[in-house]
Order: C-alpha cells, then structure tokens, then sequence
C-alpha cells in the first residue's frame, strides 16, 4: 500500500522545487558520428515503491540496470563521465533511459540534474518520473484547476487514443485500480489536465471533464513519462502499464522480453481424492484425521463432468492439462463393478487435453514413511539409514503410466513428469533431502522436466539430469467437491479460534491473515474464496511469471468449483487485453526451457558478459557462447544472416521478441531496425 502521507509530504516538498534543464550545443545533439547507446538502463532509487516496482519489472524481464541508491554513502555521482563516453572514436551513451523517483529528486540547482538533463538532450534518451504530482513543471495543470488529489481506491482509468496509439496498444481500454477492501486504502494520486507540450496516455474522469495519470512530457528537447500515481509492483494498476512504461522508456528496443503466461494443470485424473470432513475438520483417510476411520469419502468426476470440461474449453479457448493416475483408475474400475465411463468419456475426448505422466498409482516416491505418528516421519533401518522407495519402484510408476496411455492412444512428452504430491523431491522437515534414487528413474525414464510445488521450492534446479519447474499451487482444495465444503475448509484454516476455527491464523501471524469473521457457508467460496484466488493467478499472469498453476480433478466434479476461478482470470485478462496480448498457454517443458534460460540469461548479466548496443538503426547483442539472449524491438525488425536477413522474433503487445543467439559463423547477434 502506498503510504499517503508520506506521498504528501513529498508533493509539498516539490512543489517548491524547479525542474533545471540546460542547452545542448547543436553540434553535441547532431554529432557528425551516430552514438553507440548502449542497452542498459539507469535506475535513481529513493527507496520507494514506484522505483522498486519498475526496478521488479526490469529485472523480471531481463532488461539490464544499474541502480544508484539516493541516500547511501559512496554512491557514485552522476556526472557527465559517469553517464557517456566514448568507445573506438565513438561517443557511447551508457544507459538508453533513466528512471527517477521524481522530475528531479536531487534538489533545486542540482549539478547531477544539469548533468542529466544534458545528457538525455545530446543523445535523445528518455526519462521516466515514476511519482509525481500535478504541476506546471511536469506539464500539468495543478489539481485545483480541473484536477483531484486523493485516494484513487476503484478509479476507472482509461487508456487515451494517444495511448493506444502509442506505448500502451496492447491494452484494451481500461485500467481500474485496486479496491480489495474498503476498511485499507489502495492507492493515492494526483490527476491534472494537460498544458502545452504534454500528451496524456491515461486518463480518468474528474467532474465534467478528464485529467491525466500517466503522459509524455516534451520540452526543452527532452522526454519525460509523468506517472502522478503511487503504486508497488504487485498491485493490478502497475502491471497492466509495467509494458508500456519500459517499452516507452527504451523506445521499443532494448534487452529481455515479456509475456503474460497462463497454464492450468488438473492433477489426479482418473484417481478419487479423499473428502473433507466438516464434523471432524480433517480429511478421513489421512492418516492425521484422528477419527476417521471407516468415515471415508472420496470425490471423483463423472462422465458427465468429462463432457463439461470439453465443452468448457472450446467455449473458453483454454486447453487444461491433464495429469493422470491410470492404475488409481484401474483400481476404481475393478471396485466398482468393471466399467468406467469417466475413462471412457476422457480417452474418447483425448486430443482435446494435453496429457502429463502423474504415476500409476499416485504412491509416495520418497522415504517409506511412518505415519503412526504426526507429523509423519522416514522410517529408518537397524543401521539407522533412512528406508528409501526403490529405484526400480519408481521407474515403474513412470513407465507403466506412460505404457497405459500409448495404449489408449494418448499422446504424451515422456521428458515431462509430475510426481504425487511432488513426492521424491525433498520435503521439509522430515525428508530434507531428494529421494536418493529419484534421479536414477527419471533419467531411466527420459525425464528432464519434472514438477515441483512453488511454495516450497520457487527456483528451478537439478535432480540429477532433469530440471525442475515450480508449480502455483491454487487455493481451491483438493479435498473439497462442493462450494460448502470449501468455505468450511477455508473457515478453518483462516478463521479466529473465537470464530469457530483453528486458530493457525493467530498462531502464525507472520504467513498467515486471519479472518474478520467466519465466511457464510453457503456464500463464502463464491463471493469471497473464488475472486481471492482469481485476482491472485492473474497477479502471476500480469507479472510475467511462466510458473503454471495446479488444481485437482475434484475441483472438476460435483459443484465443478475451479471454473468460477478460471472464468473470472479468463474473462477479466481478455477484457483488460488487446488481441495482439494473448494468453500464453504452453507446456511444462515450455515452461522449464523458459526458466533455464532466464537463469543463464541472469547470470551472464550478473558476471558482465553481455555487451549489447545501438548505433543508428544497428543493433548488436554479445553473449557467452551458449547463452541465448532475449530481447525485444519493434515491427519490421530482420536478423541479418551470413546471407541476408530474416523476420526477427515473435509477435506480442505490438512488439517482436525472442530468444534469440547468433547464427553459425557469426560472434555476436545483428538486427536491423525499420527506418
């Protein structure tokens, strides 16, 4: 949240504050020599969490910065060396745009502001002010002049035809700012109207008219991206304009690249899950549900849940993954009189799902396990050593799910696997380290993408040969077939002892809020739990966050209680988007390429072995041999090849990118920008 009276306070104290420009010889701004600019970008850091939501935004994308921290001793002044030099006869701008707290966060008369101002004036480099408020020296008219101040909580913003023309294209008209709650405020800012020379690209209603929150300031041969609004890197406001604000800054070439991911994986399909008890509080069959015995449900989709789910994705145009248990199935079939016409209705409608090995029998991969006791422990043999399910046990989960399936005529990846309950894997605290044998079967296998639980394990690594990729888990519970059961649930889990819950809210007030009062059973999952969880998968969507999310095949039956969740991400991001930003629903392996890549793209930045720069309508990307290079320009962009070029990239949000590395015989990536 952002703090208002902070904000305050700063707006007083610039309002006092004059922006300080200088002019450029013509001879600097129109050097004989087009300027090398290179691709990084200079991040001013007061602390405060617009500059630090930009800041995420770069960094999550792979667009190299250097950040100077206001405030910190030994911080290297910004002068005219430490902003350009010159390189083999070259004048080389250093940076190719600058984010401030502020239009000026260094004080009246500054001699870093002259410096900066200089500099972006000689070699045309862009500013962003990632807070402001409305007034004349940033191109606005000041609030009390057919403008506001004050909390922005639910304020329907629209992009301008400006902005649509311009930086913000991809979007599909509409910003609205977060109002979660309306006991905490959200969000403070200013709205101004527009003087000469500024150009507004968001805008919202005040009164009879409109005033701006985000434009383009243009004087004195400079450019400046005015945001009169507060904001932190999570809230919706910020990462529906985090795009456009970059792609401005850098003017649509720079390094790293951004897309808005969206996979769903549905675990346990074809096996029962157990049922939540709301007598008990507990699941019956669990080994940790004292009482429960012979009390024992389970939930398990239908036929008819089968045919629903296909409907569904072709009227959404979203495909779910499916994660499958055959012998689990195979043993429903057998206890339940031979037939099964819920395998029958998914293999009949196989070629409409992408399939994943999730194990024969959904059996625990990792240490045998005690569980007379709670929590569970690894039992242990007469010499001490923990008892670990067998190499050859594992391999044949992995081998005799993929068999069924090539008999049905199920296409799958066999590089791909997700392990029941991402068992195998170390799990805190009683098994702190991988099954032993884990690696073994899955190269035995051909396994090299194998999922993880995001909440535990957020970083990709290595299980011998494979790599890992994390998995959202969402919270719609696997134990739970009716909207009742789940606001029961949630009840207990997150409600005051006092109001008829647990109490692990107050024991753990670090991880976890605890309800202001117990949801209404009957009403809690849809009007609470369902939106919760939405605008959390969308917070991972709009973050460029490729991590796909996890379910289970109960939230398919009974009161089907996923689509709720998935409609309202679904119906809400095509809303928000234009057509040229679609949904990037891709595999797992997908996701695990995307991920090792990011981690060796981080590194070569981390070591300073990526040299990338522009000169002219010349591009030119250095890397480690090996290290593929996102990066991001615009329409019309060519690759040059040993002989001619090609189309470069991709395209997305009004942009092409890629990853991307040099051609053979060739050291260095080549691309030629449009005239």
């Amino acid at each position: 949240m952002v703090n208002k009276n902070r904000m305050n306070r700063v707006a007083a104290a610039m309002a006092a504050a004059a922006l300080v420009s200088v002019a450029v010889p013509a001879a600097t701004a129109q050097a004989a020599t087009a300027p090398r600019i290179d691709l990084k970008v200079l991040v001013v850091d007061d602390g405060g969490s617009s500059v630090e939501a930009i800041t995420t935004e770069l960094r999550d994308t792979g667009v190299p910065f250097t950040r100077v921290a206001l405030g910190t001793a030994n911080r290297p002044v910004i002068d005219a060396a430490y902003l350009a030099d010159t390189v083999d006869g070259r004048p080389r701008a250093k940076y190719q745009g600058v984010v401030l707290p502020n239009e000026n966060p260094f004080g009246e008369g500054s001699a870093e502001m002259v410096a900066l101002t200089a500099y972006e004036t000689a070699y045309g480099i862009r500013q962003v002010d990632a807070y402001t408020w409305a007034h004349p020296g940033v191109g606005l008219e000041y609030t009390d002049n057919g403008g506001f101040s004050g909390q922005l909580d639910g304020t329907r913003a629209a992009v301008t035809a400006a902005g649509t023309a311009g930086p913000f294209g991809y979007l599909g008209g509409q910003v609205a700012f977060e109002d979660n709650s309306p006991l905490v405020p959200e969000s403070f800012g200013f709205m101004g109207k527009p003087r000469a020379g500024y150009t507004s690209y968001l805008d919202a209603p005040v009164g009879s008219g409109r005033a701006s929150l985000v434009g383009e300031y243009a004087h004195d041969g400079r450019s400046e991206l005015v945001v009169t609004f507060g904001y932190n890197q999570y809230q919706q406001q910020f990462r529906l304009l985090a795009r456009g604000i970059v792609d401005w800054l850098t003017q649509g070439v720079h390094l790293g690249q951004s897309r808005n991911y969206f996979a769903v994986h549905v675990d346990d399909v074809f096996a029962p899950d157990a049922r939540w008890s709301k007598e008990l509080n507990c699941t019956p069959g669990d080994y940790a549900c004292p009482g429960g015995e012979g009390k024992e449900s389970t939930i398990r989709m239908t036929a008819a849940d089968a045919r629903y789910l296909a409907q569904w994705q072709q009227t959404k145009g979203f495909k779910l993954d499916l994660l499958f248990n055959a012998g689990a199935g195979e043993e429903w079939k057998t206890q339940n009189g031979g037939t099964d016409a819920l395998t029958a209705q998914l293999v009949a409608d196989r070629a409409g799902y992408r399939w994943m090995n999730h194990t024969y029998t959904h059996p625990f991969l990792g240490c045998v396990q005690n569980t007379d006791t709670v929590p569970w422990t690894c039992t242990r043999n007469a010499q001490g050593a923990v008892n670990w399910m067998s190499r050859a046990e594992i391999s044949a989960q992995i081998r005799d799910n993929n068999n069924w399936a090539a008999a049905k005529g199920i296409t799958t990846d066999r590089s791909e696997l997700v392990t029941g309950e991402h068992s195998g894997l170390k799990t805190a605290p009683q098994q702190p380290q991988d099954n032993p044998n884990l690696a073994g079967a899955l190269a035995d296998n051909g396994v090299k993408w194998a999922g993880s639980d995001n909440s535990r394990e957020p970083a990709q690594r290595a299980v011998g040969a494979a790599l890992t990729v994390p998995r959202h888990p969402m919270n719609v519970y696997y134990n739970t077939g009716t909207n009742a059961e789940m606001a029961d649930e949630y009840n207990w889990i997150y409600a005051a002892r006092a109001a008829g819950g647990s109490g692990l809210c107050e024991d753990n007030p670090a991880t976890s809020t605890c309800l202001p009062a117990a949801l209404d059973v009957n009403t809690g999952y849809l009007q609470y739990i369902a939106p919760q969880e939405a605008r959390t998968a969308l917070r991972h969507v709009l973050a460029n966050d490729p991590r796909p999310h996890y379910v289970h095949q109960s939230n398919l039956a009974e009161d089907r209680t996923l689509y709720p969740v998935l409609d309202q991400v679904l119906d809400t991001y095509r809303a928000l988007y234009a057509p040229s930003a679609p949904l990037v629903n891709q595999s797992m392996k997908g996701t695990g390429v995307e991920l090792s890549r990011r981690t060796a793209w981080d590194k070569a930045l981390a070591d300073g072995k990526v040299t990338a720069y522009r000169i002219g309508t010349a591009v030119t990307v250095k890397a480690p041999s090996g290290t593929v290079a996102p990066v991001t320009a615009p329409n019309g962009t060519r690759k040059q090849l040993l002989l001619g070029t090609a189309d470069f990239g991709t395209a997305y949000a009004g942009t092409r990118s890629t990853w991307t590395a040099p051609e053979p015989l060739q050291s260095a990536v080549t691309l030629r920008l449009p005239g």
